[in-house]
């Protein structure tokens, strides 16, 4: 698939840039995690976004298929086996609460739900495309209550649509504000929820399944 020959539309309104955008990193090699607690979320918060303030960026961009050292916060990431779930499936935003989400292609509304709980999504949204007679789905996550109390399951987008916001800390499922978006082939029989992290012995059924999202977002493209 060429997904150069489509246009999307910037998921949060604007491209990200390397002007706007700064990279953050996740995984054990960033010895600042390992002083920092991150199960108090307001200090997380803080530590977040004081990088966006210290250089001036608006977004922080977390990694596709990074291997991350944040996920032991939450039992949500756990397994029967004892093995937590630490390859991040999607693209993190890292913006201010409240910050407008748009439809980055035309879409119907596939499923939604308050996945509620200490580390989960919160309030998420699915969003099903069809892309050259492909579907793709387009998963949503950590947004605000409100974006879900009038939406209708086969609710049309287009692109550029405003779809959600990022939400605050405690609704968004305890997280310093962001987006999670992820691209999601075949969902199974998910509804309105769907693995945003993997082990590591799953991770190439995963990577099969959730294509890269900076092939949407292009960010990527940051140094």
């Amino acid at each position: 698939m060429n997904w150069n020959s489509f246009n999307f539309f910037p998921v949060m309104g604007e491209p990200l840039t390397a002007t706007n955008s700064k990279k953050l990193d996740f995984s054990a090699s960033n010895s600042d995690l390992q002083t920092l607690d991150i199960s108090d979320t307001s200090a997380f918060e803080a530590y977040v976004f004081g990088q966006l303030r210290d250089t001036g960026k608006t977004y922080g961009i977390g990694g596709y298929l990074e291997n991350r050292a944040i996920y032991g916060r939450s039992e949500v990431f756990g397994s029967t086996a004892g093995e937590f779930r630490t390859i991040h499936l999607g693209v993190d935003i890292w913006t201010q609460a409240g910050a407008p989400i748009f439809s980055p292609y035309p879409g119907r509304v596939h499923s939604f739900q308050d996945n509620a709980g200490f580390g989960n999504y919160g309030p998420t949204i699915i969003l099903e495309h069809e892309l050259d007679g492909r579907r793709l789905h387009s998963l949503y996550g950590h947004l605000m209550r409100i974006d879900l109390e009038s939406l209708k399951i086969g609710q049309e987008f287009k692109a550029g649509d405003l779809l959600c916001h990022v939400g605050p800390y405690p609704e968004n499922g305890d997280w310093p504000a962001h987006l999670h978006f992820q691209l999601i082939w075949d969902l199974g029989e998910a509804w309105g929820d769907y693995p945003g992290v993997a082990a590591e012995r799953d991770l190439e059924h995963y990577r099969k399944n959730c294509p890269d999202p900076n092939l949407v977002l292009g960010s990527g493209l940051l140094e």
